[in-house]
């Protein structure tokens, strides 16, 4: 359920928008465009919507400011602590992907940025699955995140991060599920899914799933 990532998520919450600022050169690529990554996200949710993985609150703000009622999903207390003080107003619970407390009003967009990929295949699936559950027909999934197009693909990544140095990255692609796209496709498409990939830099796709 991601959880096993939450020692880095505390230590990580201090310089969190810093690293997507590009200021961090092993991850400038990963959170290239990383402004309009989330305006992206933003753009295509509508009606209430269930953020996972809010971390410090930068696409909360995005939604909030495109005037839709958010509900946060956390589970790092230092990241929970980040984004209050940024969002004061923004609705915000400790969970995760699959263990969250549910929404008393209906969810038409579930969102997530650079977190999904915390989960295994099988957890993500999990999730979805869920996610098909609280949303109605039409409802969305709109997801931010690192996918690859093929394994073979990743494998390159890791490597061309070892070749440049940038050791704690390709610690990082070999330690955490980053998925495939067709996995990816497979999983939102057997459940319920139309699903379209689109993509934002060498590491991120943009990823909305509409349910039949």
């Amino acid at each position: 359920m991601g959880r096993e990532f939450l020692g880095l998520f505390e230590e990580w919450a201090d310089s969190y928008d810093d690293s997507v600022a590009g200021v961090d050169p092993e991850y400038k690529a990963v959170f290239e465009n990383y402004d309009m990554i989330l305006n992206e996200v933003a753009k295509c949710a509508f009606g209430n919507i269930l953020e996972f993985g809010v971390g410090t609150g930068n696409l909360s703000k995005k939604l909030m400011d495109s005037g839709y009622q958010v509900t946060g999903i956390e589970p790092s207390p230092a990241m929970r602590e980040k984004a209050a003080r940024k969002l004061p107003s923004l609705i915000l619970h400790e969970g995760d992907f699959i263990d969250f407390p549910l929404p008393a009003e209906p969810i038409h967009t579930v969102t997530s940025s650079f977190a999904f990929h915390h989960l295994t295949d099988v957890e993500k699936e999990k999730a979805v699955i869920q996610y098909a559950e609280l949303l109605r027909a039409m409802g969305k999934i709109v997801f931010a995140d690192t996918l690859f197009e093929t394994a073979e693909r990743k494998e390159l990544a890791i490597k061309e991060a070892q070749d440049q140095g940038y050791l704690d990255l390709a610690e990082d692609l070999q330690r955490e599920y980053y998925t495939t796209l067709p996995e990816m496709r497979r999983i939102f498409t057997a459940n319920g899914f139309r699903v379209t990939f689109e993509q934002m830099n060498d590491f991120c796709w943009l990823i909305i799933a509409v349910k039949n």
